[in-house]
């Protein structure tokens, strides 16, 4: 059965950075837009727009395509623009999917919900930017995000990544009940994601618990599948 995917990248990340996924959902015949993102694209000022800006996008772009029956599937950071979005597209959702996402809890920014060393980096790295923007140390980024690539597709990656505003972190969105919203939800995790460390930080079972106990779907892969494990990510993002 068709269906109509909305990709939202996280952080760093354009729609530029689904495309190896976006591909191998369309030669199954699905419909598929990958967005980038305001404040994500190459060149946009990091301190132009606030976290509700992104939303309002993401809302607009459903809407002005008249979209419907839409899959919305988030990475990462863009668990906070779709559920900000969510609200105002139920009516339009097939369901959302959380892939190694934040489940935004009230009141909680991103920053709120990573190792307290990782917050310390970030607001680190965006004093030290010039214009409040966040990107992955390449050190980081090859050990914790995209471990499981070489060294060659590491540096591409890592190169291509846009500064993130900072804003994006310490900003939050309404949290979502799915079931009170009547949108199903589903959280898929790669099962050599480090982005997050196991134990207490880890990605489940804490966001799939704010969904309403879903089950976790595991595929292969870092948190960067989309590049290393496309095809099996794919398949776990239309088994949701």
């Amino acid at each position: 059965m068709s269906e109509t995917f909305v990709l939202i990248a996280g952080a760093c990340h354009g729609g530029w950075s689904w495309r190896p996924l976006a591909e191998q959902l369309r030669s199954a015949g699905h419909r598929v837009l990958t967005p980038t993102l305001p404040g994500l694209a190459d060149g946009d000022d990091p301190r132009r727009h606030s976290l509700a800006d992104v939303a309002d996008f993401v809302v607009d772009l459903v809407e002005r395509h008249d979209l419907v029956d839409v899959t919305m599937v988030a990475h990462s950071w863009g668990g906070y623009p779709m559920t900000g979005a969510a609200h105002r597209l139920a009516p339009r959702l097939r369901k959302l999917v959380y892939w190694s996402a934040f489940v935004p809890a009230e009141g909680v920014p991103l920053l709120g919900d990573v190792p307290p060393h990782y917050a310390e980096m970030f607001t680190q790295v965006a004093a030290a930017s010039g214009n409040n923007s966040v990107i992955f140390p390449y050190e980081v980024f090859t050990s914790a995000f995209m471990q499981d690539a070489d060294e060659g597709l590491q540096r591409l990656v890592h190169g291509l990544l846009t500064p993130q505003p900072m804003q994006y972190f310490t900003e939050t969105v309404a949290s979502v009940d799915p079931l009170a919203l009547g949108v199903p939800a589903s959280y898929v995790l790669c099962t050599e994601d480090l982005a997050l460390p196991p134990g207490e930080w880890a990605w489940a079972p804490r966001f799939p618990q704010r969904l309403g106990n879903v089950p976790v779907i595991e595929t292969p892969g870092s948190h960067e599948a989309l590049f290393t494990r496309p095809a099996e990510l794919a398949a776990a993002l239309v088994k949701a």
